[in-house]
This record gives structure tokens, C-alpha cells and sequence, in this order.
């Protein structure tokens, strides 16, 4: 069998999982990140600061490793391009820290956060340009404050950040190609995003900043998640897979009991999240609930999305549980600990793996992965382990999985069903519109007469606006 055919075989066992039905047998699709470098011999500055090491190192690994899927490239901050930017939110391998640990985010103390408690009324208004004229200049070294004089340093900041987004971005493409071509993997995720609750208790207010609005202004905390809904979802859908097949991802940090208490989740959290999530189901995407930490008090509500529409991945809950209580309508992944992974004995991975694959994979609809992403912690020997346990004893039959794959959202009665989910349809897209920094309805009266051909101007100018547009939403999701 040819390298495509392999590719071809992986990509329909991997779908026909995320569907919650039973391919031949369980795919394999571990997130390894600094994993990744100790495995090719590199640092963890290596693989942070040189992408095209990291890209290396991933192809190494589904190489010899002989994964079904993986992320292309999980180290996935290039310190790079936030040294351009200035961001001072990152703690960069060799730079402030240890060379070989992985890149660590720093939250700024509460009077130091990134929006202050009375500016939630300018992000409302405008979120975009709210991120560009606020956030940007206090998360950076470099850019200039509004009415400050701009610097050589700051025009450099923005034009080399820039560019090296666009660098970034564009290598994807020939490295998902590289994954495809030369080990026959998929590139398992396609598109990003966070849910408004999160954004808000990540970059902008910070956790402390937002336990305390949630008791002193929950109304204008709800607002801002309101307003930041058509942004977040406009991300998400223009980052997705073109062919519906790999789920968008979303990160979950902050929205979860503990971290708020459950009276919140059901006020905030879930009111501008499942909207999001039906509208990518309903325009044909399937989302990876990235669930880091504990979830459990919550799977209630996730079950009150359409079925399919998610693969959730297990961290600190019990796999088996949460197999029990959405099992039946959604795909899972992962629910290996890292802790095991990391510190466990050969025996305890394989035994562990066996009873998850046993247990929770028997009638399909499960990813073998591990609880989290993986470091540079993860011992190689029991990796291998997990995988090799997973192909001996992840067998469902002796035959292959189907030649080509269809989407997760068609399957039969799936179409029908999604088209008529609500989404965040009627939802005000705010003033200004998602996609857009500046509007051709406000740029138009300033140029000059136009003659021959009005459309192309206007379209050109909103194709290159979006751009600046995608820039600052990739630097608050990605970066």
C-alpha cells in the first residue's frame, strides 16, 4: 500500500470515529508537543523559537511513530513572532527561563490587566477595534499608546509581526502536505476557537479581574461575551476545514466549576457558547471540545448540543465515567494520564490502555490519546507503549475502513436536522461588522470620484481590510 492510500485509510478511520461509529479500528492521534523535540533530539527553545525545526520534529514522529493523526505542529506559539510583537505575556525557553522547558504564559497581576474594570463599554461597542487601540499597546512592548507619538519601534513591531504571522500561516499549508505525502498522516485540526467567557478571563480581564465583575457588573460581563460571540464564531468558520472533514478547535480554560460556580456557567458560559457551536454544526463543522481540567459537572448541559457535533476530549475526569454519561452521542478522546504516561511503568500504560480500549472504545466512537498535551515529560518508551497496545488491541475487525470519508455532519438524518438549528442567527453582529477593522461605508467617503468598475475597488479593499482584521484576532486567539 502506497503512502496516499494509507493517508486515505487513516482519514476515513478518523472520521468514521469522530462520527461515534466503529472504523476498523481505533485511530490514534496523540497531541504531542515538546514530546515532539525530545523525541528528534532538539530543546524545547528549538522547537519554540524555530518553527521549521518544530515542523521537523512533528514529521519525525508520525514517521516512526505511524499515527493516524496529528496536529501539525502542536508547539504551537512561535516565540518568534510574539518577540516581534512584544508580547508580554510569554515566558520564552531561554529567554527569562530554562532553554528546555516549554513556552509558559504569564497573567499580569490584577491591576496590571489588560482591560481594566471600566472599559467594558469600549469593547462592546467595538471589540476589533477595541483590540487594536487598547489591548494591543498594553500587551505589548513595543506598539504605541493611542495620542503617544509613534516610534520607529513600534512601526517595526507591527509590520514584522505581521509579516511573520503571514509566514507562519502560510508554511502550514506544505507541512500538512509533508504529513500527507511522506507518512501517509492527517492533519487532524483545522480552525480555532475560544469561547467569550474564556477570552475575557485569558487575555483581557484576567481571572482574578473577572471573578470580581461577575459580582459587581454581570450584566456588562454578559454584554461583552455578547458582543464578542459574531467575532469569535466569524474565526472560527474562516479558519475551518474547507472540506468539513477535521474539527475546529476549542480550547476550554475558565469556564468550568471550579474556576466559576455553576449558577455563572449556566448565566454566561452556556448561553454564548452553544450558540457558536450549532452554528458551526449547522454550516458543517464538527468542533473538538478540548476540555483541559475537569468538566464533569457539565456534561449535562454539552449533551444539549446535536448529536455528532462534537468529539470531546477527556482530561482530568474519568474517561470511563464520562463514557457512561456521553458515550452514546459524541465521539471521545483521549483519558490517558499523563501522569502515567510520564512516571507510569510499561505494565501500567498497557494495562490502563487496555481497559480504556476495552471499556470505552468497544463499540467505536473513541481517539486514543493522551489526557493532555503532551511535554517534553513524556517518557518515549511508554508513548510507544500506547500506541503499539492500541494497534494490538484496537482491532475491530480484520478488514479496512471505507476508501473515502464523509463528513460527520452528513451523515443520514444529520443534514436535514442541522439546517434547522438557531446558531446565532438574529444575534445584532454589533456595529461593526465580524471580518472587518475598517468599513468601505466609512473609508468610501474619502477617496476620490470612482470610475469603471465600484465593485472591484470596494471588494479589494474589504479582501486586504479582513486581512488587518485576521491579524489581531489570531494574535488574542493563536498568540
Amino acid at each position: 500500500m502506497n503512502t496516499e492510500q494509507h493517508y486515505q485509510e487513516r482519514l476515513s478511520r478518523y472520521v468514521t470515529a469522530m462520527r461515534n461509529e466503529k472504523p476498523d479500528r481505533v485511530p490514534i492521534r496523540p497531541f504531542v508537543a515538546e514530546f515532539t523535540a525530545k523525541y528528534a533530539g532538539y530543546t524545547c527553545q528549538e522547537v519554540a523559537h524555530d518553527y521549521t525545526k518544530a515542523f521537523e520534529a512533528a514529521v519525525k514522529c508520525a514517521k516512526e511513530f505511524d499515527w493516524d493523526a496529528v496536529v501539525a505542529n502542536m508547539v504551537y506559539v512561535w516565540t518568534g513572532l510574539t518577540q516581534a510583537a512584544g508580547l508580554r505575556y510569554y515566558g520564552i525557553p531561554g529567554i527569562g527561563i530554562p532553554h528546555d522547558v516549554g513556552f509558559n504564559y504569564i497573567e499580569p497581576p490584577e491591576e496590571q490587566a489588560f482591560m481594566k474594570a471600566d472599559e467594558y463599554d469600549a469593547l462592546i461597542d467595538d471589540p476589533t477595534g477595541f483590540l487594536y487601540t487598547t489591548w494591543l499597546p498594553r500587551v505589548s512592548t513595543e506598539i504605541s499608546r493611542i495620542g503617544e507619538p509613534s516610534t520607529y519601534r513600534n512601526n517595526l513591531a507591527l509590520v514584522k509581526s505581521a509579516m511573520a504571522m503571514l509566514s507562519y500561516f502560510v508554511a502550514f499549508g506544505p507541512q500538512i502536505a509533508r504529513l500527507r505525502s511522506e507518512c501517509g498522516t492527517v492533519s487532524c485540526l483545522a480552525g480555532i476557537f475560544k469561547s467569550p467567557f474564556d477570552i475575557l478571563a485569558d487575555k483581557l480581564r484576567g481571572y482574578v479581574g473577572l471573578t470580581m465583575d461577575m459580582h459587581t457588573q454581570p450584566d456588562k460581563v454578559l454584554q461583552a461575551c455578547e458582543a464578542l460571540m459574531p467575532h469569535l464564531c466569524h474565526v472560527g468558520l474562516t479558519t475551518a476545514d474547507p472540506d468539513k472533514l477535521v474539527p475546529i478547535g476549542f480550547w476550554m480554560h475558565r469556564g468550568c466549576v471550579p474556576f466559576i460556580n455553576p449558577k455563572h456557567f449556566d448565566s454566561h458560559v452556556w448561553p454564548t457558547l452553544k450558540p457558536i457551536i450549532e452554528e458551526f454544526w449547522k454550516h458543517g463543522h464538527q468542533t473538538l471540545f478540548y476540555a483541559e481540567g475537569s468538566w464533569n459537572y457539565h456534561l449535562n448541559r454539552f449533551r444539549e448540543l446535536p448529536e455528532r457535533s462534537i468529539v470531546y476530549h477527556v482530561d482530568r475526569d474519568d474517561v470511563f465515567d464520562v463514557h457512561r454519561k456521553i458515550g452514546d452521542k459524541f465521539c471521545l478522546s483521549g483519558g490517558i494520564p499523563n501522569v502515567l504516561l510520564s512516571y507510569g511503568t510499561q505494565a501500567e500504560v498497557r494495562e490502563f490502555c487496555k481497559r480504556v480500549l476495552k471499556e470505552v472504545a468497544a463499540d467505536g466512537g473513541y481517539i486514543m490519546d493522551a489526557s493532555a498535551i503532551m511535554q517534553n515529560d513524556v517518557s518515549i518508551e511508554n508513548l510507544r507503549v500506547m500506541t503499539d497496545t492500541t494497534r494490538e488491541f484496537g482491532v475491530y475487525s480484520s478488514g479496512h475502513s471505507p476508501p473515502t470519508a464523509t463528513p460527520p455532519c452528513d451523515v443520514p438524518a444529520s443534514v436535514a436536522d442541522r439546517q434547522q438549528l438557531a446558531g446565532i442567527a438574529g444575534r445584532p453582529p454589533g456595529r461593526v461588522r465580524p471580518g472587518v477593522c475598517l468599513p468601505w461605508e466609512t473609508k468610501a467617503p474619502e477617496l476620490p470620484e470612482i470610475t469603471g468598475d465600484p465593485q472591484l475597488v470596494r471588494k479589494i479593499w474589504e479582501d486586504i481590510d479582513a486581512l488587518g482584521n485576521a491579524y489581531i484576532w489570531q494574535l488574542l486567539l493563536s498568540f
